[in-house]
């Protein structure tokens, strides 16, 4: 029970890798504060983490309004009395479109949850944990923060920004005895990754899937439940020395 006594914070907690990561840290002994965009989506989790003898809410969150970031910290405060883990992972894939015809309002949009999202994350969690002496965040990147990804402009522009906040806030964060790392998935078996099949091949999203698998060291996705590892890994005390740091789970692709 690496958890037992700890209070997390999950956005996008109605994602795949969200909900294996609430799942995980409730299955170690922590409270878990589920964020997303609507709450009603985040039912059945609390009802799966609960039923098991976990303890779960559910708070409805736009991660990019500064207000309703601080109301999800106020809420998490209020019920659980203190933060101890934000996992900022509340993101989204955009479009599938070369960068000259990349939809405006889409691309403003990615920026706006992948980036603005996650420092209003570390800015309001950030001061609570700088309150109570200490605590740790994990941002979700990608493995696109880490290379070039045509026909992904929003997106991995807005990953290699995520990473660029996490070894900022890494050294501005230190001081206060508070951890900051990110974890770069590559392909996983999520509703994300449906998404981008479906725009990347619609005749056949197959074919993506067939394609990506074969250029991946390892042959296959990953599965959420292989990220969440990663999270809680970063999360716990035997962590403890890690910070800055940008960790890529991607069976190898990176560097294929």
């Amino acid at each position: 029970m690496r958890f037992k006594g700890k209070n997390v914070v999950i956005t996008g907690a109605n994602g795949g890798i969200g909900r294996a990561a609430a799942v995980r840290f409730s299955g170690e002994g922590a409270r878990v504060a589920c964020v997303d965009l609507v709450k009603d989506d985040l039912s059945d989790l609390i009802d799966e983490i609960t039923s098991k003898g976990g303890d779960a809410i559910a708070i409805e969150s736009d991660v990019t309004e500064d207000a309703q970031v601080q109301e999800y910290v106020g809420k998490t405060i209020e019920a659980f009395g203190s933060i101890d883990v934000l996992f900022n992972n509340a993101g989204i894939e955009g479009l599938i479109a070369p960068l000259e015809a990349y939809d405006e309002e889409i691309f403003d949009r990615v920026l706006q949850i992948n980036i603005k999202g996650v420092w209003l994350g570390m800015r309001h969690c950030g001061d609570t944990m700088r309150q109570n002496g200490g605590g740790v965040i994990i941002n979700t990147a990608s493995g696109a923060g880490l290379m070039a990804t045509p026909t992904m402009i929003a997106y991995g522009a807005s990953k290699h920004a995520v990473i660029g906040m996490t070894k900022t806030a890494s050294i501005e964060l230190a001081p206060a005895g508070i951890r900051v790392n990110a974890v770069c998935p590559g392909v996983v078996n999520t509703r994300m990754m449906r998404s981008i099949e479906e725009q990347s091949v619609p005749e056949d999203p197959e074919e993506y899937v067939k394609a990506v698998s074969e250029r991946t060291p390892l042959g296959r996705y990953g599965e959420p439940e292989e990220v969440a590892g990663l999270v809680a890994y970063l999360a716990s005390d035997e962590a403890s020395y890690i910070t800055g740091a940008s960790y890529v789970i991607d069976g190898g692709l990176v560097n294929a």
